[in-house]
Parts: structure tokens; sequence; C-alpha cells
């Protein structure tokens, strides 16, 4: 609950809980999984923890940037990049706690929300299950789709693209593990070049390089990754590196 307040990060919370630190309902608590409720009283160090105002952002995540808090390469982070930005925006204004949402590898680009609000996120992270239900039917949640483009040398062929729509299994990152059953809701040549075409790509699923490991498997490299879209929040006209405030929809 303190995380989901906007305090700090779930991981300094915890610690704060394990050091002492914090007290729910006039009791000092030291277990990170006691539960509390949304209008507990809440204490930190004797200080009332209160709901932080809600902060909603999008960034054009540019390539070699790392999606963490900090890297033990000394490598630029979304965050150093967040903090850039917001200062530009808002002079004098201390930057709001805050993560983004879900991840973008270093390799990839494109749209990248941010946020405090862990419930908004946790939403739009979630991924559609299948399941059984009492009379035998198959229900799907509702799914977040993350619309790509991708740029790729050579030009996949309309049934290569077809395959990707149905699914395959693909090899493992490490060796060890078992194949992984990948597939895109939607797979289509978006433009072409002489020797290198753009594809879209719509995903429902968050499986680790998903785009770039079904296409090495059919023999093609990946030049550039872009995410246009996740669920109703699109890159629209931001260029790299810049963010902007978004309102959840």
């Amino acid at each position: 609950m303190i995380s989901k307040r906007g305090f700090c990060s779930r991981s300094i919370a915890e610690n704060l809980v394990r050091e002492g630190r914090v007290s729910l309902r006039c009791k000092i608590v030291r277990d990170p999984e006691t539960p509390a409720y949304e209008n507990d009283e809440i204490l930190v160090d004797g200080t009332p923890v209160e709901a932080a105002q809600k902060f909603y952002f999008a960034m054009n995540k540019p390539r070699g940037i790392v999606t963490t808090a900090s890297d033990e390469k000394g490598r630029k982070t979304v965050m150093d990049l967040f903090r850039e930005e917001y200062a530009k925006m808002f002079p004098g204004k201390p930057v709001p706690h805050i993560s983004p949402v879900g991840r973008l590898d270093a390799a990839s680009e494109g749209l990248l929300l941010f946020t405090n609000d862990t419930q908004w996120a946790d939403t739009l992270l979630s991924q559609t299950r299948c399941h059984s239900g009492a009379a035998g039917d198959r229900i799907h949640k509702q799914s977040h789709l993350k619309i790509y483009r991708v740029q790729v040398a050579g030009k996949p062929s309309a049934a290569e693209l077809e395959q990707m729509e149905k699914g395959f299994n693909v090899p493992p990152r490490v060796f060890g593990e078992s194949e992984e059953f990948m597939h895109a809701e939607r797979a289509v040549l978006h433009s072409k070049g002489e020797k290198n075409c753009w594809l879209e790509i719509t995903l429902s699923e968050g499986k680790n390089r998903e785009i770039r490991r079904m296409l090495a498997h059919l023999g093609y490299e990946v030049m550039r990754l872009m995410r246009i879209q996740l669920d109703k929040y699109t890159l629209g006209n931001l260029k790299p590196g810049e963010i902007r405030e978004i309102k959840p929809l």
C-alpha cells in the first residue's frame, strides 16, 4: 500500500517495513505481506503516508536507452531521460516518484508509459487469459494489444506473415530450457524498399524479445523495432526522447 500511494517503489517499501520504520493502524509491522486497506493509517518514521497525486506520461524511448532505474554498466536509463525532460517541461518542480509501465529492451524504441498509479499499470500489463467456462466454452479476458513497426532485412512472404499469426515454437534463449510457442495477433507488410521492408506487428502477450525471436526463427534480421501503440495509447508525434502528459482512458 505504501508504493500504491506513490510514496516510494515496492522494493524500498518492503525494506522500510523490514527495518521496523512503518506503522499500520498504530502498530509497527515488519512483514511486507501484512494486508493493508485503502483507508488504513500508515506512517513511515512517524509521518503519515498520504495518497500521492497520480501522474501519467508517455515517452518516445530512443534506441540505446535501458528501461531500468539504474544500470550497473553506467548506461543512460529511461529514468535519467525522464528527469531531464520533466525539468524542461516543469522548471523548478520536483520530479514525481514514477516508474515505467513494462519495458522496452535497449535496442528497441518508441512508446513507453510512466506512472505512479500501480493499479493502472498492472491493468495495462495484464495479459489475455483463456480458460474453460462452466459449459465448456472458451472465455477470453480483455487483451491489451501492442502494435509495433518493425524494419527487417529482406521481405517476409505473405505465407511467412500468416505463419506468424498462426504461431509456432521458438527455440529458447537459454540452452536447456523448453521451446516457447509464440504468435502475433496480426502481421502485415507496411512498406517496402529494395533491400528491406517495414512490417506492422500486433501482439497480445509480453514474452521476452518475442518479435525478434519469431523473425529470427524465420531467417530475418530486425534492423529497427518501434512500439507505436499500447492499448489505447499511441506514440503520436513525440520525437525521440520527448515526454508528454496523458490522461488515463
